[in-house]
Formats: C-alpha cells, sequence, structure tokens
C-alpha cells in the first residue's frame, strides 16, 4: 500500500466539547499523521460550496447550518491507504451502528452531530483538501 493523504474536518459538536485533543490521538494512534491543521468558522456560503454535492438532499440546510454554526478544525492526514484508514478510524455515519473504539462510537451525539468528516475517495480527498488549504500549507 502507498502512503496517501485524506482530508477530514472536526466537526462543531467536537469542537464545542473540546474534543480535538482526543480526537486526534486517535487518528495518530491508528497510524495516520497531521501534515496539515488549522481552526476556522466556516461561513454558511463556505458550507454551502463544500457540501454542494448534497444540495437536492433534504438534509443540506440543516447540514450546512450545523457546520457554519461554531469552529471546526480542518486537516490534512498522511498514512497507508489514508482514505480508507481515516474511514475506519471514524466508524458508521450513525454512531449506534459504529464500532467500538471508534470515534463516532465514542464521541457522536447523533447522526447529524458525529464529530468528523472524512472524505471518501482520494479524488474527493484532493478536491476537499485544495479547498481548505494551500500547498505551501501542507508539511508532511
Amino acid at each position: 500500500m502507498a502512503v496517501t493523504r485524506t482530508f477530514s474536518i472536526i466537526k462543531p459538536d467536537a469542537t464545542k466539547r473540546n474534543l480535538t485533543g482526543k480526537i486526534n490521538a486517535k487518528l495518530e494512534d491508528a497510524g495516520l499523521r497531521i501534515v496539515a491543521q488549522k481552526r476556522i468558522h466556516m461561513t454558511k456560503a463556505q458550507a454551502e460550496k463544500f457540501y454542494e454535492v448534497h444540495a437536492a438532499r433534504p438534509f443540506y440546510g440543516e447540514l450546512t447550518d450545523f457546520m457554519s454554526s461554531a469552529p471546526v478544525v480542518v486537516q490534512v492526514l498522511e498514512g497507508e491507504d489514508a482514505v480508507a484508514k481515516n474511514r475506519e478510524v471514524m466508524g458508521a455515519t450513525n454512531p449506534a451502528e459504529a464500532a467500538e473504539g471508534t470515534i463516532r462510537k465514542e464521541f457522536a451525539l447523533s447522526i447529524g452531530e458525529n464529530s468528523v468528516h472524512g472524505s471518501d475517495s482520494e479524488e474527493n480527498a484532493a478536491i476537499e483538501i485544495a479547498y481548505f488549504f494551500s500547498g505551501t500549507e501542507i508539511v508532511g
């Protein structure tokens, strides 16, 4: 397997509860390296653009309201098969269905407030990384 990169967001429900360090520890313990990270407060317009792939879905408005409601931590993660590894560490979207020891099982409040976002493919990771980071901000 090759070393690749993926994109991650620690969502408002987790930053409000000061869980950034605990989530980062889980990511690092799983073999992922944080090569870029910043805390931002997304505007509604930024959230709408980032999640535009979901614009036709009924949860889009609620999602973009939530993601712009408080600060988030955006990150670039690097490691062996980073997309799959991050998705494994995050756990299922529904915390009730997430495996023990995953971020969502331990920290999510609900399906909507599920503490983290992670890219679902290397192609989307590249797009999502470029949305929030310039090349000079990624120092691996």
